[in-house]
């Protein structure tokens, strides 16, 4: 019997002892074909992940390229992030290669991790989601659609610096600008504004911008499973907002050219095809998510680049004030009856 037994736990440490060998096997096997650039795969399923992220957590998610490009002496290696492959090309020539060469020696690509947050772009390839919404945008972004955004941008950057700047002794930029950045954002692209509305959506929004990034493990209690049901409130919550807006434009109380919102439900591709509520709640997430950090985070270094450099500061102030003195010089140049110069340069301040 004792010989049984012990013959079970052999085969048992065989077993597992294979099945580890065969884990590691594939998942390194990914990373022998030749001419890669060099690097190393980290742990089968999470990769460099966890590392990538504990740079970010520490407030340095640049020490995870720049440790690479210092140990490998090459500005592109490879890597394996969210457990897929991938080849991080940094540096001024990287970057010029990758997006002029879109479409055509690179495409775009999501992991696994990132369809099962957004579910329905499974119905088509990332490709041509792309190009759809390079086709779709311009024509909402134009120079003469964006004149339409200035009073707008102005009027909540206005309210957002009252509720949130004014009369404090110490502010956290990052997450102020993050909440104008959304809000503008929720605005812009399904005119929603109103406060209590738009803190409905922040919560959720952020799990889903954090899970993205984070192990994709669909685990109870997880950032990704978090995330997954984050982007489900959202999206039943983006889908009475377009029922609603498609009631709307049918009376005459909305326009075609109000908002992105709008424009989807009204612009037919080349077969004459509408997107259906689905698809357009899920790329207005998407453009929610797209926009939102990398806007942020150029408000907030320009604000601590200004801060830490006085002479630019005062730079940037006199060259505000020749400005609104030039603007000031071309209205009074016009007759304007029912525009009040000092209004004006009020507003622009």
């Amino acid at each position: 019997m004792e010989h049984f037994y012990l013959s079970l736990l052999l085969l048992f440490v065989s077993f597992v002892t294979l099945s580890l060998f065969l884990v590691f096997y594939n998942h390194r096997s990914q990373y022998n074909f030749p001419n890669l650039p060099p690097g190393k795969p980290g742990l089968p399923y999470v990769g460099e992940t966890l590392d990538f992220l504990s740079t970010g957590w520490q407030g340095r998610p640049e020490k995870f390229v720049f440790d690479r490009i210092a140990k490998f002496s090459s500005e592109v290696f490879k890597t394996n992030i969210v457990g897929k492959p991938a080849v991080v090309l940094a540096g001024a020539a990287g970057n010029k290669f990758l997006f002029s060469n879109e479409n055509k020696l690179v495409v775009a690509w999501w992991p696994d991790s990132v369809n099962k947050i957004f579910p329905f772009t499974q119905n088509s390839s990332s490709v041509d989601e792309s190009r759809r919404m390079r086709k779709l945008l311009p024509q909402f972004l134009k120079a003469e659609a964006l004149h339409r955004y200035i009073g707008i941008m102005d009027s909540i950057a206005e309210r957002h610096f009252a509720s949130g700047w004014e009369k404090k002794q110490e502010v956290l930029v990052f997450p102020l600008a993050k909440n104008y950045t959304f809000w503008l954002a929720c605005r812009l692209f399904v005119s929603v504004e109103d406060p209590s509305h738009i803190a409905k959506f922040a919560a959720p929004f952020n799990l889903v911008a954090s899970g993205i990034f984070s192990v994709p493990l669909d685990l109870p209690g997880t950032p990704f499973r978090k995330a997954i049901r984050a982007s489900n409130f959202i999206r039943a919550e983006l889908l009475n907002i377009i029922r609603q807006r498609k009631v709307d434009l049918g009376t005459g109380k909305a326009s075609v050219t109000q908002d992105i919102l709008s424009h989807m439900l009204t612009i037919s591709d080349e077969a004459g095809r509408f997107m259906t509520e689905l698809d357009i709640a899920d790329k207005i997430l998407g453009l929610l998510i797209g926009g939102h950090d990398t806007a942020s985070a150029a408000c907030t270094f320009i604000v601590k680049f200004l801060s830490e450099l006085p002479h630019v500061y005062d730079g940037v102030y006199k060259g505000m004030l020749v400005g609104m003195y030039c603007f000031s010089s071309i209205l009074s140049s016009f007759q304007f009856p029912y525009v009040e110069k000092s209004r004006v340069l009020c507003m622009i301040t």
